[in-house]
């Protein structure tokens, strides 16, 4: 498996802040800004990790978490929800491995992420 990274992310700002953290740590980023999209590279390929926010147009969120836990192809993925919803980001914890309520600084990313990359 690539140290591929979607950055699942509406916010064009946020979305490049991840990407320099993640970029950062030296994992390969595609950054993608809604949930159709999202869907359709999901069926293209299957990444390391998904950073996923949970207010997407077109396909929210929570939907596309449930389809990648429900392809047997992520059981490996790691799913990090960003969010600025507490209530949403307590509904979905069970489902992801991390959940990040924004905002979410540019080092606690790039900490995180640095230990689950594979050495």
């Amino acid at each position: 498996m690539s140290e591929l990274v979607f950055i699942i992310e509406d916010d064009e700002d946020l979305s490049t802040i991840f990407a320099d953290a993640l970029e950062t740590v030296g994992y390969q980023v595609e950054q993608i800004k809604d949930g159709l999209k999202a869907q359709q590279r999901l069926k293209e390929e299957v990444p390391f990790m998904v950073l996923l926010d949970m207010h997407l147009p077109h396909i929210s969120g929570a939907d596309l978490l449930k389809d990648i836990k429900a392809d047997e192809r992520f059981k490996d993925t790691y799913v990090m929800l960003t969010t600025a919803d507490a209530r949403l980001a307590e509904a979905y914890e069970s489902m992801a491995d991390f959940v990040m309520v924004k905002p979410i600084s540019f080092v606690q990313l790039r900490d995180l992420t640095a230990r689950l990359k594979p050495q």
